[in-house]
């Protein structure tokens, strides 16, 4: 689990149940965990939801679906999530907290990442980069709390939600 000394006090009980529920889920708890390492260095950034890890893992960003940039595509926004992905965790040494299902359908992991205490995929939809994307049961302990972030983005009309028409990931 993160450390929690820089956390503002209304996240920490996020952060505790978050990890609460994956250690009792026997995932991401320890190096040898059921889905793999807790920490990792980001060797590389695809995208503004996916990064790879030193050793060549790919990790998908857990409730976080961001525009794509990727293979051609250039979809509203996609360009600013990548920028600002990589900007938090491109060469940095993040920490990995998997959840209920410990890859995608593509053998990506799914694990929520944090960079100096800080929930990348809550940061991105809080700043109105990524829209909220849950498939159970990847996600459910904390999918009511994504999703209140996705609506203030979206009452604020922040990022995508003010910039973009259609919002590509809704």
């Amino acid at each position: 689990m993160p450390a929690l000394n820089h956390v503002p006090p209304s996240r920490w009980f996020v952060l505790l149940t978050a990890w609460l529920v994956t250690s009792a889920l026997g995932c991401g708890a320890d190096p040898g965990g059921t889905c793999g390492p807790s920490t990792g260095l980001v060797t590389e950034v695809l995208d503004g939801d996916t990064l790879v890890l030193e050793g060549g893992g790919r990790v998908r960003y857990l409730l976080a679906d961001t525009p794509e940039s990727t293979a051609g595509k250039h979809e509203c926004f996609g360009r600013e999530a990548h920028a600002f992905n990589r900007s938090l965790v491109e060469g940095r040494h993040v920490t990995l907290v998997d959840a209920e299902a410990c890859e995608d359908r593509f053998g990506r992991r799914l694990a929520y990442v944090f960079v100096d205490d800080r929930d990348v995929s809550a940061l991105l939809v809080e700043r109105g980069l990524a829209c909220v994307l849950h498939v159970p049961p990847a996600g459910d302990s904390r999918r009511q709390e994504f999703e209140a972030l996705e609506a203030q983005a979206r009452r604020a009309r922040r990022g995508l939600w003010g910039a973009c028409s259609p919002v590509p990931c809704a």
